[in-house]
């Protein structure tokens, strides 16, 4: 009779630590708590490549296939609530299941390239509104910083947060990065500094 062995992993270290995260889904409380460094240094890099592509020099101005699918800007339109409401759904979710600002970045992200397909955001292209982009581009990682920062002023370790606090920082730390990866995305995908 073969003899299972025990199984390689931490989950009953993250599951015995669960309670001081101020989250109750052990993957959520390993991305934004107990490895926050990881998931910090990820937006991070994010961004970096949105730097790096922007210095490619001006965007791509995505307006052909709006012309050769004429459907696609109606299309578009039918499906922005869905990629709203999926995002608020994906954090909400994280909180106590799989999900979180990664994937609901993906899916406003995945939204926003289609309204750049449509010719629908028009605004990203206006120098007038560069520095909001810029500021909502940095709002994740300057907030994920701020929160590490306040953590290390409060509890002495950077990213700790007082339990009594976690749950309100957690939150809007995923909705800010959430916001953040979407933006990148879409920036991504204009393959240069829009509004040049």
């Amino acid at each position: 009779m073969a003899h299972s062995l025990p199984r390689p992993g931490l989950a009953l270290e993250v599951t015995g630590a669960l309670d001081a995260t101020g989250v109750s889904h052990p993957v959520t409380a390993v991305l934004l708590n107990l490895r926050a460094l990881d998931t910090l240094l990820e937006v991070a890099v994010m961004l970096g490549a949105v730097m790096l592509i922007w210095s490619l020099g001006p965007a791509l101005r995505p307006y052909a296939p709006a012309i050769a699918l004429p459907g696609l800007p109606a299309l578009s339109r039918l499906l922005h609530p869905l990629f709203l409401l999926v995002p608020v759904y994906l954090l909400w979710r994280g909180s106590h299941a799989p999900g979180g600002a990664f994937p609901a970045g993906a899916v406003m992200g995945a939204g926003g390239v289609l309204l750049l397909l449509a010719n629908g955001v028009t605004w990203i292209h206006r120098p007038a509104k560069q520095p909001l982009l810029r500021l909502l581009l940095c709002a994740g990682l300057a907030l994920f910083l701020a929160v590490g920062l306040g953590g290390l002023l409060l509890t002495g370790t950077f990213l700790a947060l007082p339990i009594q606090l976690a749950t309100a920082l957690i939150v809007a730390v995923e909705i800010a990065t959430a916001l953040s990866i979407a933006l990148m995305l879409m920036a991504f995908y204009l393959y240069g500094e829009p509004g040049q």
